[in-house]
């Protein structure tokens, strides 16, 4: 049997609530966490149809992209769309989960299931989280070294790009003097001590930093840990806003981008002058991704791939790069994919569903 919470902690492994912007509303907004789930319904966006839906195909859960009540509620009497969902969901028991910008955040999110359909490769964040990474470092005895650097690695610290497990070690002398009050591991009460400890050094996100601590006060010996938790200044490579990568080959813009409107199955693609080059390096970035135009100058690409951008936001291209405005639904539609391909392989026991609702309120003629 699985809980509403179960699917909540594999959405959390994968996109981390704690790497959300600070306007957002995500996680479990609505229901309760110790329901057991029956079914669940993955959407780009939560209106009164796809829970319509979500109780038609018995899914007590929708897994959705946009939050619902980013600027509140004040009352709820069902005059509006939203208040008809809060509502109905309430009435027909459907919990509500969002991952909204820690989705956005993470190497395999929103942008990065983009860079999946254009095929693009040598991928990496257009605009890393920046201050988010604290080293971590302990003493302990050398005995117990190994056993601590595990305890920490398992709960996640220690991860730097691709490689794992990472952290230094140098071996030295501590001094402690332990009080009447204590029952020392080693050592007796009230004499100095000196003993052999191994100095464990290691690199973890911010948002770890109790779990970490947590695991490996646990796995240490002494009854008082000696730690230092230290503030970085690096730039969290794998986490962050917008993605950047290269084509296999380089080919025509008009080409690449009647290619981009088939994939994205889009309306009408905005775009700024054509430069008459070749497209090899393209950045990307789902929803409204304007605010990232100079890192994607920065970065040399020849095509900028987003939605939202306005009249004037355009003429900042200044010729550096072309600019193709496909619209923010178009640009996120395919993260149903990646959360339904995320719970399909967690979860055997009820089905998931993607959300036959269109939901996008831009049509064309």
């Amino acid at each position: 049997m699985s809980r509403v919470r179960d699917v909540m902690n594999v959405m959390e492994q994968f996109a981390p609530s704690a790497l959300k912007e600070d306007f957002d509303n995500v996680g479990l907004i609505l229901g309760d966490a110790d329901e057991e789930v029956r079914g669940v319904l993955v959407t780009l966006d939560i209106t009164e149809k796809v829970i319509d839906e979500a109780i038609a195909n018995n899914c007590n859960m929708v897994v959705s992209h946009h939050p619902i009540m980013l600027s509140g509620l004040k009352k709820i009497t069902g005059k509006n769309d939203m208040e008809r969902v809060v509502l109905k969901s309430i009435k027909n028991n459907i919990a509500i989960y969002a991952s909204h910008t820690n989705a956005d955040s993470v190497m395999d999110g929103v942008s990065g299931k983009m860079c999946d359909k254009l095929g693009l490769k040598k991928r990496k964040i257009l605009s890393p989280i920046k201050e988010s990474l604290v080293k971590l470092v302990v003493f302990v005895p050398v005995d117990h070294a190994e056993n601590v650097r595990k305890a920490i690695f398992k709960a996640g610290a220690g991860v730097i790009g691709e490689y794992g497990s990472c952290s230094f070690s140098q071996e030295g002398q501590g001094t402690f003097r332990a009080s009447e009050n204590t029952n020392p591991f080693v050592g007796e009460r009230g004499e100095l001590h000196f003993e052999k400890e191994v100095r464990i050094e290691t690199i973890l996100p911010s948002y770890l930093k109790g779990k970490v601590v947590n695991e490996m006060v646990n796995a240490h010996p002494y009854e008082e840990v000696a730690y230092d938790i230290y503030p970085l200044k690096n730039d969290w490579e794998k986490a962050g806003i917008g993605m950047i990568g290269e084509l296999d080959e380089a080919c025509d813009e008009i080409d690449f981008l009647k290619e981009v409107k088939n994939i994205f199955n889009v309306g009408c693609v905005r775009h700024t002058q054509l430069l008459n080059k070749k497209v090899k390096k393209v950045a990307v970035c789902g929803g409204s991704g304007s605010f990232l135009l100079s890192k994607a100058i920065a970065e040399k690409a020849d095509v900028f791939i987003t939605g939202d951008f306005k009249y004037h936001q355009f003429f900042d291209a200044e010729e550096r790069i072309v600019i193709a405005d496909i619209g923010h639904f178009e640009s996120e539609q395919f993260t149903k994919e990646v959360f339904f391909e995320l719970l399909t392989k967690k979860f055997s026991n009820f089905a998931v569903r993607l959300s036959l609702e269109n939901t996008n309120p831009v049509n064309y003629l």
